[in-house]
């Protein structure tokens, strides 16, 4: 929503908005862009009127603003439905849709654009560190968009990304996720079905061919190019001599260095290098942008480091993306002599607070060396017994007061310390760098 907001006042809008929380680096940027964010959903927030009320899917009926747009008959739309109509209309649409590495490849892939000279559009939900914002109108008319499956607002409970109608569709992979609206897997594949009706047949899909779950929503009807990555009949990646390898089809396009470590940045490159190429890019110049890609922001960030602890940020909140996130940071150590992984986890998304996850997130912690998980109070599940596997390396604490102490005392020079949440965990970062300073 804060992209769509920087996306509005791009166009020539006066931008207000109302939020519960808002924190960096979503925070600073609308602050930035001069767009005034109201704290909490007041009625007196939309007086006067505004021409329009553009609705987030966080928004649910008995909220006291959107009481108030109903029963005053204000015009609302939702977010998804009026980028269609005021930004996507007419345009080049690279969507990136899957469970994990959307906001990396969506990065990504704007990069690979920005750097064959095309100045494109895009709306990714994070911050590509290349642009320092995530969102912005572009001057041609590619436009990139992380395309999320969940829901669009409290009154279209189709996924977001029905509404985006790409001409390019990264389909990046697809596990069970959002319990709090999807009942199986099986409800999720429906949804990127009719993600793939919308693609035209001179569009095309860029399918992870090692994805076991694709190939029944392809099953389900496809009538559009289908090119695979991580497919030997497709793009393929491999490390050789601390550069990445890329060939198509077996024949190699060339050699990449990319900052990014771990199999799944690997992956993620490949699908942003097959999109691009399709968009017109040559894929030597694509390869050579790779070398340029800074990362984005909340994706194994390095925060700081204070006597020799360094101190990273990941948005992981899945057990896939944390037990790749870890391996790729353990990847990233390969060449230190010593040093630790010290996980730090709040289970805060929807589906993790309900236990969705609960089984397998103890085995996606077994690269950490220790780990240290905040119980928070909605919790609906005991993390005590659903991680023991994780066995002694377990430190679960029901505040970030004695989870700080703990992990202060037991880091020593030359660990990692790896906080993951999709939240702001409670400032927690911060927090830790300053204890170790002092």
């Amino acid at each position: 929503m804060a992209g769509i907001a920087a996306l509005a006042r791009s166009a020539g809008h006066r931008v207000t908005g109302s939020d519960a929380n808002a924190w960096p680096p979503m925070s600073t940027q609308l602050q930035a862009l001069g767009i005034q964010v109201l704290e909490g959903y007041a009625p007196e927030h939309l007086v006067p009127a505004p021409d329009v009320v553009v609705v987030g899917n966080v928004i649910t009926r008995g909220n006291a603003a959107i009481e108030y747009v109903l029963n005053e008959g204000l015009p609302y739309v939702s977010g998804p439905e009026w980028l269609a109509t005021h930004v996507l209309q007419g345009r080049h649409v690279l969507a990136v849709a899957g469970t994990h590495g959307k906001t990396t490849t969506s990065s990504l892939l704007a990069w690979l654009l920005e750097d064959a000279g095309l100045k494109p559009g895009f709306l990714v939900g994070g911050v590509p560190a290349n642009f320092g914002i995530s969102a912005r109108l572009g001057e041609s008319p590619f436009f990139v968009i992380e395309a999320d499956e969940y829901d669009t607002a409290f009154f279209d409970k189709r996924s977001k990304f029905v509404h985006y109608r790409p001409r390019t569709a990264i389909l990046n992979n697809l596990e069970y996720d959002h319990a709090d609206i999807f009942p199986d897997l099986a409800a999720i594949e429906r949804q990127f079905h009719h993600l793939i009706r919308t693609v035209p047949g001179r569009g095309r899909l860029i399918v992870n061919g090692a994805d076991p779950t694709l190939p029944r929503v392809l099953a389900q009807g496809c009538w559009s190019e289908v090119e695979e990555f991580d497919a030997a009949g497709g793009w393929s990646a491999e490390l050789v001599g601390g550069q990445v390898r890329v060939a198509f089809k077996g024949e190699e396009q060339g050699r990449a260095t990319m900052r990014m470590a771990g199999r799944h940045n690997r992956s993620n490159a490949l699908a942003a290098v097959a999109a691009v190429v399709h968009a017109g890019v040559p894929v030597a110049q694509a390869l050579d942008s790779l070398s340029r890609f800074r990362g984005v922001k909340r994706r194994l960030e390095l925060l700081g480091e204070v006597r020799g602890v360094q101190v990273y940020d990941d948005f992981a909140h899945h057990p896939t993306a944390i037990g790749v996130t870890l391996a790729a940071l353990r990847e990233a150590m390969a060449a230190s002599a010593s040093g630790r992984i010290l996980a730090v986890l709040e289970p805060r998304s929807n589906t993790m607070r309900l236990g969705g996850h609960s089984e397998t997130l103890a085995q996606s912690l077994a690269a950490a060396d220790e780990v240290y998980v905040y119980a928070r109070p909605d919790l609906k599940w005991d993390a005590e017994a659903a991680l023991a596997t994780v066995g002694s390396r377990l430190h679960v604490h029901s505040t970030l007061e004695t989870l700080q102490t703990d992990v202060v005392a037991a880091a020593r020079p030359g660990d990692r310390v790896l906080v993951m949440s999709n939240g702001d965990f409670g400032g927690i970062h911060a927090r830790l760098l300053a204890a170790l300073g002092s």
